[in-house]
């Protein structure tokens, strides 16, 4: 079983004065740099990195495209991701997603997911306590392909959450590792004044 990865950036950072999300500097490092690292080892090479409608090169991975006569959103980006891997994935094989405003992701992150579909689960996704995080998530291949052609058919899109509860995925819960939420995303100019805080140490 290999574990492919797929950092998905393609926000716009419309709340954010339209600046891409993936190019924002969290103590002087750009945040999809900051993911990719916080990824680890023992991925699948080259890292995936879904960015959205226009293709963007970023030395961390290979950048690919949302399909423009797909849907949009993080379902996008997914789906992108598995039309890459569509000649060179197993169904056993697995894909893990990350937002890549998630600039705290946990260094056990694929190892607890992965631990989750190991374990018998066809898909499991990151939780914190009552917060489900459902773009960060590990997928079996086969799964999401029989998924992805349900989504072809569908009159409306379902986003990530419906997938995985369709799915029948796991919740893997950090709260008993850690102390503040290692998912706290960023979507406005408070939660990066708060995650930047959270970054020198300060308080939130």
């Amino acid at each position: 079983m290999r574990v492919h990865g797929l950092i998905l950036a393609g926000g716009q950072g419309s709340r954010l004065g339209g600046v891409r999300k993936a190019e924002l500097r969290l103590g002087g490092v750009p945040l999809i740099a900051r993911v990719a690292a916080r990824l680890g080892a023992g991925l699948a090479r080259p890292l995936l990195i879904a960015t959205g409608p226009a293709a963007t090169a970023y030395a961390q991975g290979v950048g690919i495209a949302d399909d423009p006569a797909g849907p949009a959103g993080p379902l996008a980006g997914l789906l992108a991701g598995l039309r890459h891997l569509a000649d060179m994935a197993r169904n056993e094989d697995v894909l893990v997603t990350v937002a890549v405003d998630t600039p705290f992701l946990p260094v056990d992150y694929v190892a607890r997911l992965t631990a989750a579909l190991a374990a018998g689960a066809p898909a499991a996704f990151a939780q914190w306590g009552p917060s489900p995080y459902p773009t960060n998530a590990a997928w079996r291949i086969g799964m999401l392909r029989r998924l992805a052609k349900a989504v072809q058919r569908a009159d409306t899109a379902p986003g990530p959450r419906r997938l995985l509860e369709e799915a029948g995925a796991a919740a893997v819960d950090w709260s008993d590792s850690a102390a503040r939420d290692p998912f706290a995303n960023l979507n406005t100019l408070a939660d990066l004044v708060a995650l930047s805080r959270r970054d020198r140490g300060g308080a939130e």
